[in-house]
């Protein structure tokens, strides 16, 4: 009886064990097909972005220099003034879409001025779109210059799908050290969204690539009609 009862055990406990592996092996199957996904994402998401950059070249840039050329091939001697005004204005404009398009492919000054500096520039930018509100820890020290840029890039990355798909106002950043984490909250009141319905979109695939390269972790609190909110720890 004894034996019977041995065996029983062991069994049980084989079939446990044997259990315990299979859902450890899924489990580390899905996160791997989950990266592989990221990464895809992200690939595409590069691409789309070479795309609209190559585009706005041509269109912006190159229409521009094409009317600064015609411009410059028929100066009329007798109104030199307003010629000079109209030339004047189109390199203005051509400096402009340069910055910008300098901007989007890297935040060239990031390094030089810092991340807190470089947001209240981001506030200000926005500032016909969005209330954007920011809210830094004093103790904020500047981290490596990947990090800063990835931290950039999600605030970003949050604030475009705001202004593309939640009919918000109001957006909120806090950045703030704690227990070992830098901890970003940002949140907006629009309409918010349903997380599994939207999480295959680009926009929130952005979001967590970014978060999942400085080793971060993030958890979506959204509320339906009353705004979308996303909490994200990066380890120090």
């Amino acid at each position: 009886m004894l034996i019977v009862i041995i065996s029983f055990v062991l069994l049980a406990y084989k079939t446990f064990i044997n259990r315990i592996i299979k859902e450890k092996d899924a489990q580390h199957k899905a996160e791997i097909n989950h990266q592989k996904q990221l990464t895809l994402e992200n690939i595409k998401g590069q691409e789309d972005e070479r795309k609209r950059i190559a585009i706005t070249v041509h269109d912006d840039i190159g229409n521009r220099l094409n009317i600064l050329s015609l411009w410059l091939n028929n100066l009329e001697p007798d109104n030199q003034a307003a010629s000079k005004k109209v030339i004047t204005s189109q390199i203005t404009e051509l400096v402009d879409s340069t910055r910008n398009i300098s901007h989007s492919l890297y935040p060239v000054n990031l390094e030089k001025l810092g991340l807190v500096l470089y947001l209240q520039e981001l506030v200000t930018n926005l500032s016909y779109r969005l209330d954007l509100s920011l809210y830094i820890d004093s103790r904020y020290q500047r981290k490596d210059i990947f990090t800063e840029v990835q931290i950039y890039r999600i605030i970003q990355e949050f604030t475009s799908n705001v202004i593309k798909h939640s009919e918000a106002d109001e957006v909120s950043v806090y950045i703030r050290n704690h227990n070992g984490f830098l901890t970003l909250i940002l949140s907006d009141n629009g309409h918010s969204f349903d997380y599994k319905t939207a999480s295959k979109g680009m926009g929130l695939k952005n979001i967590e690539a970014r978060i999942n390269s400085v080793k971060g972790l993030c958890k979506w609190k959204n509320r339906i009609g009353k705004g979308s909110r996303i909490i994200i720890n990066i380890p120090f």
